[in-house]
């Protein structure tokens, strides 16, 4: 708990001899000495006095504490001898950039106060639409795990020693030297690496911890140009994706805008999307059509589906439909499909060539460079350094003794390298095994340029002085070059005559005269590509909120919930009911409520993992297992540290998928943090929903209107009211509006709301305790095959139809539906706090006024959303709840507009009203109306 109160035992103790007296000598004492009325030379408890002596020293002690209480501190500031032009204290600057850290990528704009970075939104320039992990990124910035320094063997040492020692070694270097990175698509990046490898003839290694190696060789093979094509969903009436999760973490790019563009009921027509895969993904939840299988069987719907088109086969039952679709919609529809085989891969580009979907849904010409990565390369480069060929490895950007499946042998051949070097923001599990820690810096302390795609560039700029004394890698490998050229001097003449540099800067973005690539036919030999698998299959995926396990040590995505499980501070292994029944493993509550499940024992091929938890997952296909990577972490720091399992090692020949795996019930049992432990309505319509065609029919289908059995007969909603009406007609009434058609579900929001409201982390125990704090939630529902109509028909009681209507089905429908604090009229929250903490504005909105709280929660029980959050623990200043609001650094992330509540107070979503009012006020200020 928090020590910064002071408590005293009654008023006595505020009472001493000294200051008394001073109170009788000066009625009018110009200073309260604090420090001599606080101290408690001589407890009234312990001295003998009479009632009378009592009363007099209370009330001059009374007196004493609240002249004090009243005094104004005097604090000298120093203000800027010139201020920067475009800082003014309480006004927010946004600056254009980019994110990129080998597995997403971002156009960004960066909200900043007074110099510190503070959000993250998406740049509308080129229409980017950050994930959950970029928005998360900026509290990273803030992360006290950070290196101070360079550092040699675990001790720091100064930059100027580290550049004399490793510029000497690099120059009298036995054995190749290697440069290991993510891949980079950084032109200037690219230019010094080569130019670094002029002095030293340098190998340049690219690996990405999430291949996508299969593809790459596929179109290599296939079109002659080792890339991955840009996709245009936005123009494919018909997608089928076989495993591919585009709304979540497939191939780092943000397809949700394109995907959404094309499914707007008021445009008369939608896409059609179906999904075949094995684990309940965000893509599979809003499929029209989802199809769940084992990933041998997709791989065997997929030659199906090649032989149909062909004329050789006939349609399997199961993907009829789709070969319907597809055949008429040739030129509007695509194909993906997740596999990291290349024979697989050419299959599926062999498909849309029949389809003709290249140069319209698909773009060759101008690719996708967000994935380069080599993994036979890295398997050579492992291979060279265990014996002994390579004298120098300088890493960046790439935490390899993590994410390879065989970190021993890395490990093992990384002692056998003379000079080690790791440029990594934190002690890693790489960088724990290196000699030289060079950090780089934080993007957002950076300069930088990223080239997606070969017709656009986006720039990176610092949007504050760097924290820690780091360097950036471009500077590192200048230096190590013996060229002082700085690299912000380096990256603006590189750019200077290409694009106008200063409205790039302000844009984020310059377009590129670049030629389209060329490419040859479709060419390629297609194989069979049919398993005979058996047993149960595993298939492994990237987690929405850690993703690949970069940024493990951010406390926001830690207790971000999945979207499909609902679960957050774990992985797990997701089961379906009928395998997990098959297996004797369950899930259950126990009498808080909270969820536990069993712990099984993992065997894939050598590799054993102990003690994985097992959660339930609807929709999961029969027979199958999954787990989520990025988890696992013995040196991220001390949130990501010890949470969940590591699954990289079970990424066996770079394949995401294994067959013949084993399970075997442990001992013990394990409590999830799950925010939702009901996953269905039970026949309440709770979500509305329609058809297309009933939509064009009557735009009001599926809402149908309530209506109330009243005194006055039935009547809507709005005609009953206990309350005189609130007063509309003047000043401004707010709303906000959440497009359920458009929303996919992917919790971007709601990690954004938790950024610019100052939402705190909480941790797992607290979240089993239903005690989360995000002021938005996601709510996840899944469909049953028990409704309110078939009960009725085969005659079922009221108990057995809602425990059967609690059960989700084996494949069910899933809805999303956002809810935060709907702002009431006439709000039920209001009516019972007994201090008007919570009170009605006259525009409409429901406010709270934190220090009127006195913690009664009257309000919660009353609200029908159950949006509302108590502070049950000082969560700031506390440490019990280690995180970034307990950490001096880690508090720069806070907005200074919003306050950070106190314990005992409730707080909920205020339709972030300090932005409402900026808008007001730039209003006035530019005398327009709003």
């Amino acid at each position: 708990m928090t020590k910064q109160k002071k408590y005293w035992k009654g008023l006595s103790e505020l009472a001493n001899d000294p200051l008394v007296d001073k109170l009788k000598e000066n009625e009018f004492i110009e200073e309260i000495p604090v420090d001599d009325f606080l101290g408690d030379d001589k407890n009234l408890s312990e001295t003998s006095t009479s009632r009378r002596d009592f009363l007099k020293f209370l009330g001059f002690s009374t007196a004493a504490a609240t002249l004090a209480a009243c005094e104004t501190p005097i604090i000298k500031s120093i203000p800027y001898v010139v201020k920067p032009e475009e800082i003014t204290p309480g006004v927010a600057n946004w600056y254009a950039s980019t994110f990129y850290d080998g597995n997403d990528f971002a156009n960004i704009l960066v909200k900043t106060r007074e110099g510190r970075p503070i959000f993250i939104k998406g740049n509308d320039l080129p229409s980017s639409s950050p994930n959950a992990r970029v928005i998360s990124s900026v509290l990273s910035l803030y992360d006290s795990n950070r290196l101070k320094g360079a550092m040699k063997n675990g001790e720091s040492v100064t930059w100027s020693d580290a550049d004399t020692d490793i510029t000497t070694r690099l120059s009298n270097v036995e054995g190749d030297v290697v440069v290991l990175t993510n891949t980079i698509i950084s032109p200037t990046t690219q230019a010094i690496i080569e130019e670094f490898g002029k002095k030293y003839a340098v190998k340049h290694v690219q690996y990405d911890a999430i291949s996508v190696q299969g593809m790459l060789d596929a179109n290599k093979e296939s079109f002659g140009q080792r890339v991955i094509p840009t996709y245009h969903l936005d123009k494919a009436d018909v997608i089928v994706s076989f495993g591919a999760d585009f709304l979540g973490s497939w191939l780092s790019t943000s397809l949700e805008k394109q995907y959404i563009a094309n499914r707007n009921p008021k445009s008369g027509k939608m896409s059609r999307h179906f999904q075949i895969e094995t684990n309940m993904s965000l893509s599979g939840s809003n499929a029209d059509v989802r199809i769940p299988v084992k990933p041998s069987e997709k791989l065997n719907l997929l030659e199906n589906l090649f032989d149909t088109l062909n004329g050789n086969s006939t349609a399997n039952d199961k993907i009829k439909d789709i070969v319907a679709e597809l055949t008429s919609a040739k030129g509007k529809s695509l194909v993906i499909c997740d596999s990291n085989d290349k024979a697989i891969q050419i299959m599926v580009n062999a498909i849309n060539d029949i389809l003709g979907n290249y140069g319209k849904t698909i773009d060759m010409g101008q690719p996708s460079l967000l994935k380069a990565g080599d993994d036979n390369a890295v398997a050579q480069l492992i291979k060279d350094m265990n014996d002994g060929k390579v004298g120098a490895l300088i890493m960046s950007g790439v935490n390899p003794s993590y994410t390879l499946a065989d970190a021993e042998a890395f490990n093992a051949g990384l002692k056998k390298v003379s000079l080690t070097i790791s440029t990594a923001l934190s002690m890693d599990e790489t960088s724990t095994n290196v000699e030289y820690v060079c950090p780089d810096r934080h993007y957002l302390e950076s300069w930088g340029d990223a080239k997606a795609t070969p017709n656009q560039v986006a720039f990176i700029q610092p949007t504050i002085q760097p924290l820690f004394d780091s360097r950036q890698i471009q500077e590192s490998l200048l230096v190590w070059s013996g060229d002082d050229t700085e690299y912000y001097t380096y990256l603006k003449n590189y750019w200077r005559s290409k694009v106008s540099w200063s409205s790039s800067l302000h844009d984020g973005i310059a377009e590129l005269s670049a030629d389209a690539l060329s490419l040859s036919s479709f060419a390629a030999n297609v194989k069979s590509v049919l398993s005979q698998a058996q047993g149960l299959e595993l298939a492994l995926y990237q987690s929405n909120s850690i993703g690949d396990g970069s940024q493990a040590n951010n406390p926001w995505l830690q207790e971000l919930p999945d979207p499909i499980t609902r679960s957050c501070w774990d992985n797990y292994l997701t089961i379906s009911a009928t395998t997990a029944r098959e297996n004797g493993l369950s899930n259950w509550n126990i009498s808080d409520g909270s969820l536990n499940g069993d712990m099984v024992r993992l065997t894939v091929g050598d590799v054993v993992l102990e003690n994985i938890p097992v959660l339930i997952q609807p929709g999961q296909a029969i027979g199958t297992l999954g787990l989520a990577l990025g988890y696992g972490r013995t040196a991220s720091g001390k949130v990501g540290n010890g949470v969940g399992v590591n699954a990289y090692p079970l990424v066996l020949n770079n394949s995401y998928t294994s067959s013949d795996v084993k399970i075997e019930k442990v001992e013990g049992e394990h409590g999830f943090a799950s925010v939702q432990l009901h996953h269905t309505m039970m026949g309440r319509d709770l979500i509305k929903e329609t058809t297309l065609n009933e939509y064009l029919e009557n735009p009001k289908s599926g809402n149908k209107p309530l209506l109330y059995d009243t005194h006055l007969g039935k009547l809507a909603p709005d005609q009953i009211d206990l309350w005189q009406a609130h007063d509309h007609e003047t000043g401004h009434f707010w709303n906000l509006g959440i497009n359920l058609t458009s929303c996919t579900g992917c919790n971007s929001c709601v990690v954004a709301c938790h950024s610019e409201n100052n939402v705190p982390v909480v941790g797992k125990e607290e979240v089993r305790k239903s005690r989360d704090m995000h002021w938005l939630r996601i709510d996840r529902y899944y469909s049953s095959d028990m409704t309110k109509e078939i009960a009725e028909e085969e005659g079922i009681g009221a108990v057995s139809k809602f425990k059967a209507m609690e059960i989700p089905s084996e494949n069910p429908d899933v809805a999303f539906q956002p809810v935060m604090c709907q702002h009431c009229n006439h709000a039920p929250c209001e009516t019972v706090c007994p201090v008007a903490a919570t009170t009605h504005s006259a525009e409409g909105l429901n406010h709270m006024t934190y220090n009127r709280c006195v913690g009664t929660r009257y309000c919660a029980n009353n609200c029908p959303y159950k949006v509302r959050r108590f502070n049950w623990f000082n969560y700031a200043e506390n440490d019990a709840f280690d995180y970034n609001m307990n950490d001096d650094l880690g508090k720069m992330v806070l907005n200074p507009d919003v306050t950070v509540r106190a314990r005992g107070v409730m707080e909920k979503c205020s339709m972030c009203i300090q932005m409402i009012q900026k808008t007001k006020l730039d209003a006035k200020r530019d005398g327009r109306n709003i």
